[in-house]
């Protein structure tokens, strides 16, 4: 076995520490981050060094460089190395030394590392689900300046053609009249940028066989299958439907001992953003019989909450064979039946 390489990386400067097979330090440095400087680092460690490297802010560049300097890198999910978080002493070179001693003796709680086609396309998708939550935000905004002056609105919606008019015949003090042309103003302007990102997404899937596929399960679109195509990544890098599951965070934690199990509350540990995709699809899908079923049957015991959750590990084991397969068989039979 060669060394064992930790980087604590930050945004401006980054500390490496080299391991030998003992756990010895060999050494450490602190760079100017650049591809250059880590590169020359990574080499020195060694061809068969392993890289051990926290998935935090801006990792992309520097997974990018220590893959092309041929050693294998290693990405450190932040939740397991916050376990670690009470030491006594902490700074750079112990952050640094941390990782790459938990690499050395085989206990690095380790991150799918993601190729680049697939970082760009969640890059696509979570810059539009911000985007959508800024125009939640904006039209929040609307409402609550047209609260200030006890105004409510005459139309279901104001945000439809028939709003839209009522908006622009509204008479309100200066000031307010202002903030809500303003708010219109931006809203607009973020419209136009989600119907842009929707285009770039859907050319980018263009052909998918997998996103086609999940599209045949109700309350799944274009925008929510292509959550989970690019949060999911690599499907085959999960054995089965149940450790897709798991590592979305949708199953339950457990708790055993040598007389009793308890199982809590989900983990809430992999993916926020495919979560909420899942629970929307399921919301979106009231009138499926499979996913009804589901929510029904568990929701008479447990709760409403808890049979939306198990309704939505039945839908995001669908997901999973279809992004595997390219169809999902059940639903064919189904339709073949009918």
């Amino acid at each position: 076995m060669g060394s064992y390489v930790g980087i604590d990386l930050h945004r401006q400067r980054s500390v490496i520490v080299v391991l030998d097979e003992d756990g010895n330090r060999v050494s450490w440095s602190r760079i100017d981050n650049s591809p250059a400087n880590l590169a020359r680092e990574v080499t020195a460690a060694g061809a068969d060094a392993e890289v051990a490297m926290e998935a935090c802010w801006g990792w992309y560049w520097a997974a990018d460089v220590i893959v092309e300097c041929g050693v294998r890198l290693h990405l450190a999910h932040p939740l397991g190395i916050a376990g670690y978080a009470n030491r006594r002493v902490k700074n750079d070179i112990r952050d640094a030394t941390l990782l790459a001693d938990l690499l050395r003796m085989g206990r690095l709680p380790e991150s799918w590392v993601a190729p680049p086609e697939v970082r760009e396309l969640r890059e696509e998708v979570r810059y539009r689900h911000k985007l959508i939550r800024l125009q939640t935000g904006l039209k929040c905004q609307v409402h609550q300046v047209l609260g200030k002056e006890g105004v409510i609105p005459e139309t279901k919606g104001i945000w439809w053609s028939g709003g839209q008019r009522w908006l622009d015949e509204l008479q309100l003090a200066d000031v307010y009249t202002n903030r809500i042309e303003s708010l219109r103003d931006l809203i607009e302007l973020n419209n136009r940028e989600i119907v842009q990102s929707d285009t770039r997404i859907h050319r980018r899937l263009k052909g998918h066989p997998g996103y086609v596929a999940i599209q045949q399960i109700a309350g799944v679109g274009r925008v929510l299958g292509a959550v989970f195509v690019a949060e999911i990544g690599d499907v085959h890098r999960f054995g089965d439907a149940r450790r897709l599951c798991s590592w979305a965070g949708l199953t339950p934690r457990l708790r055993e001992s040598d007389a009793h199990t308890h199982r809590g509350h989900i983990t809430k540990q992999g993916s926020r953003l495919l979560r909420w995709a899942a629970i929307e699809a399921v919301s979106g899908a009231a009138r499926d019989r499979r996913v009804a079923s589901v929510k029904a049957r568990v929701g008479a015991r447990r709760g409403h909450n808890i049979g939306r959750v198990a309704a939505a590990r039945h839908l995001l084991t669908l997901v999973y064979y279809g992004l595997r397969d390219g169809e999902i068989r059940c639903l064919a039979a189904t339709d073949d039946a009918a």
